[in-house]
């Protein structure tokens, strides 16, 4: 399924705006106005935002992502997905059964990513997973957010990359699915969300929604 990365357009800047203001000094530079310098600063913080926030479009489906990194520390990823269809959509970000089940992950919490190295780059996914063959005596039975039509739903995790050499480019996918309740069961509502256990066959059903690559020696998302 084909989609299309748009230029990143935060709809809330408290939640998705990463600012930082660099001022440099030269000798034989006249000083500045105040106004001048509060204009530098405005025009520092667009261009950080822009270069940190991305929107991704898919089918029924619009993910608005915001990456920050800072040396020798985790990768922090915040999103918001909107449903722009006009049915219910499942959400693959809630980890799965088996971790609940073991004290790994808090129910109802947003799951550890897995992850795929290549080279330098590093790519995360919350995505339906499929059932492993031979099967494990307790399956990791995927978990999904319902996120009814025209609803927005909110996550946040970090990462740290367990790789021997720093990655160069990181990028996340999420993975989502047209809700249908035959392929869905024991629901439960936990912090005003309703977390679903999901057939291994969503796997492969589900529609992923996928970041352009992130820079973290710049610190910025590729062009379009």
């Amino acid at each position: 399924m084909s989609m299309r990365f748009l230029s990143p357009r935060p709809r809330h800047a408290a939640a998705f705006v990463l600012m930082g203001t660099t001022m440099a000094c030269a000798h034989g530079v006249p000083p500045v106005s105040d106004a001048s310098v509060q204009t530098a600063a405005e025009t520092a913080a667009m261009s950080r935002s822009e270069a940190t926030s991305t929107t991704v479009e898919g089918e029924g489906a619009r993910l608005e992502v915001s990456f920050q990194a800072t040396a020798g520390g985790p990768l922090q990823v915040r999103y918001r997905v909107h449903n722009t269809a006009d049915a219910d959509l499942a959400v693959f970000d809630r980890g799965n059964r088996h971790a609940v089940l073991i004290g790994r992950q808090h129910g109802g919490a947003v799951g550890d990513p897995s992850f795929r190295e290549d080279g330098g780059d590093v790519t995360l996914s919350h995505v339906a997973l499929p059932l492993a063959q031979p099967s494990p005596t307790v399956p990791p039975v995927p978990l999904a957010a319902k996120l009814v039509a025209g609803g927005t739903l909110e996550g946040a995790f970090a990462f740290t990359a367990p790789t021997a050499e720093a990655p160069k480019r990181m990028r996340w996918c999420l993975g989502v699915a047209p809700f249908d309740e035959a392929d869905f069961s024991a629901p439960e509502e936990i912090d005003e969300v309703e977390i679903w256990q999901a057939s291994f066959a969503l796997a492969e059903r589900q529609q992923t929604l996928c970041t352009p690559w992130f820079d973290l020696s710049s610190g910025m998302f590729a062009p379009d």
